[in-house]
């Protein structure tokens, strides 16, 4: 059932939603940005998300949501703003693209309600790839072949990072490839030392955790991660298509459950022969602060008994109950850390600041 949508005390803070979303996502994002500032004038199309549970009331889920609409018609006249539907897309500043969205979302109100009572935002970006895999060559080098464990795994396209070419784009002009050919290609600009590996590292064996796996093999649920990625950025949306394309040729497999309790059986799954590592990227954030506490606790049992790495690229504005670096003072800037179980005993290391999809890393 829908959720209800009688309470008027939540509209300032969804308007204050809106209008945040509006600076943030500007750069990138230019459409969003726009519409983002208009949802925030307009009582009727923020309390949309009135009908999403609390903790999904995001703006991000309003547009993913139109967006999963777009997608399955894009004849639709809304569809001529968005540059990954149209190769001449209307700028967002045109005057009649907020009436033309409105009248969309009117036109699909029974629909869109119910995507939103129902769906919770799923961001599978296979970018972040590009900031795990140098940490993954240092790991590889100390430890030998690795069994990948992504915790937040979503449609576990992250877990076949070893299928994707990357390309480094080096301080001093070089660009530095790993991996491929594959038709996912990840370009990254770099600043610092960042260590490249020379060649990808061995991945003896994978899986994913995640409450709601997405199934890349079922049609419905493929669309919907396509329409999560924001349509200012085509390449972002072409990526994931190839990428579910590869995984739909060797599924990985994923574990459905919290990321507390499901930590111990997917390092099961590695067996003896491979090094476990954890992944996590803009995962913790949706964490309760006790929850965060418990997840570390399990890690810390877990590394008791033996040894195993931990890689997680996040927000330390966020998450402020795990070990991380200096706040750098913009909860939107990631950070990437390594933390490690030797010998029962546990060291974190920060090693990185980076974009949160991967598009430039900073190497301390």
């Amino acid at each position: 059932m829908p959720h209800q949508v009688d309470d008027s005390s939540f509209d300032a803070d969804l308007a204050r939603h809106f209008a945040a979303s509006a600076a943030t996502s500007l750069p990138r994002a230019p459409l969003y940005a726009a519409l983002s500032a208009g949802v925030s004038r307009d009582p009727e199309l923020y309390r949309l998300l009135l009908h999403a549970p609390p903790t999904q009331r995001l703006p991000v889920l309003l547009f993913a949501c139109v967006h999963d609409l777009l997608l399955e018609d894009p004849h639709q006249e809304l569809a001529r703003w968005y540059p990954n539907l149209t190769t001449s897309p209307r700028p967002p500043i045109d005057r009649s693209l907020m009436p033309t969205f409105k009248r969309f979302v009117e036109s699909h109100a029974d629909r869109l309600r119910t995507l939103l009572s129902t769906r919770t935002t799923q961001t599978n970006e296979v970018g972040r790839c590009a900031i795990f895999l140098p940490a993954l060559g240092l790991l590889a080098d100390e430890v030998g072949s690795l069994g990948l464990l992504d915790v937040g795994a979503s449609g576990g396209l992250n877990l076949l990072l070893d299928r994707y070419e990357y390309r480094y784009g080096m301080q001093d002009g070089v660009v530095s490839t790993v991996g491929g050919p594959s038709p996912v290609v990840i370009d990254a600009a770099t600043t610092g030392p960042v260590p490249v590996p020379r060649e990808m590292p061995v991945i003896a064996a994978r899986c994913g955790v995640d409450q709601r796996p997405i199934d890349v093999t079922d049609d419905d649920e493929a669309h919907w991660l396509e329409a999560c990625v924001w349509p200012d950025q085509p390449d972002r949306f072409h990526r994931l298509v190839a990428a579910i394309g590869i995984a739909r040729e060797t599924p990985p497999e994923l574990l459905a459950g919290d990321a507390v309790t499901s930590l111990a059986p997917a390092v099961e799954r590695v067996g003896p022969s491979a090094h476990p590592v954890l992944t996590n990227s803009w995962v913790l954030n949706y964490l309760t602060p006790e929850s965060r506490v418990a997840y570390l606790t399990e890690l810390d049992r877990i590394g008791a008994q033996r040894d195993l790495s931990w890689l997680y690229a996040e927000a330390p504005a966020l998450i402020p109950e795990l070990p991380n670096g200096p706040d750098p003072k913009d909860p939107h800037r990631t950070v990437l850390s390594m933390a490690r179980w030797r010998g029962g005993r546990r060291t974190v290391q920060h090693l990185a600041t980076c974009h949160p999809h991967g598009f430039w890393i900073h190497w301390r």
